[in-house]
């Protein structure tokens, strides 16, 4: 691991709901989500702004509700409330290791989150605290990824680092495909154009007309997230033509 201070000041972490259920598949599994807040909390012990963004599919998905025949606008609201349960764990891990953390929801409810507020969020960034910004955009149609691309935007984040369970973006699925090779770097245009599984096409053309990389990296090996911060070369970078 580098010795150097890390390579970014501001950041903003995308963790997909499946993550915290670990080999579940379903749920929260608080060996996994306690392991995630003490990467954090090392991250924030290197003066790096946190902020996150999780997805509900380990409780609920949108999407596939819908798809089985649920109206898509309530089956999206139902996944956003998911994502607050997700929200509220992990909380509750980092205030578990000392780190100060305010969960903001693009839904309103006051007894359990601050609504979502730009310049309050902001401002938490720069007192140390980590920020989750829970309930996607508020919006139904539009998934976390998006919500991700736009509150990374709306804070001033210098990357949006996606936490995935492979080591980076490949050409083809790596679980099936032993020969699938890895992309050390790629262009906004290529994931769009290959299709390829990064950040759905909402999510990486906002990232295109703002240029704000994405970094795709393997979150079941720990101390990587660490490892990205200080830029050490591991997953896949995802920026405007070089």
């Amino acid at each position: 691991m580098s010795d150097k201070g890390p390579k970014f000041k501001k950041i903003l972490l995308k963790l997909s709901g499946e993550a915290l259920a670990g080999d579940n598949g379903y749920g929260i599994d608080p060996e996994i989500i306690n392991g995630i807040a003490g990467e954090i909390r090392e991250v924030i012990d290197l003066g790096v702004q946190v902020a996150l963004v999780i997805g509900g599919g380990n409780i609920f998905r949108g999407l596939a509700a819908s798809s089985a025949g649920m109206d898509r606008a309530s089956a999206d609201y139902m996944g956003m409330l998911a994502t607050v349960m997700n929200s509220l764990a992990l909380q509750d891990a980092l205030e578990k290791v000392d780190v100060i953390t305010r969960v903001q929801s693009a839904i309103e409810m006051r007894e359990i989150a601050e609504p979502y507020i730009r310049r309050r969020a902001v401002r938490h960034l720069e007192k140390g605290r980590v920020v989750i910004f829970a309930a996607g955009t508020g919006n139904p149609y539009f998934t976390t990824d998006t919500a991700a691309s736009l509150r990374a935007m709306e804070i001033g984040a210098e990357v949006i680092l996606k936490a995935t369970k492979v080591d980076g973006v490949f050409d083809a699925d790596p679980a099936k495909n032993p020969a699938a090779k890895k992309y050390d770097s790629l262009s906004y245009l290529d994931v769009l154009q290959k299709g390829l599984q990064v950040m759905d096409a909402t999510a990486t053309s906002l990232c295109m007309d703002n240029d704000l990389p994405i970094l795709v990296f393997n979150l079941t090996q720990p101390g990587n997230i660490k490892k990205v911060v200080l830029g050490d070369p591991i997953g896949t970078i995802v920026k405007g033509e070089s």
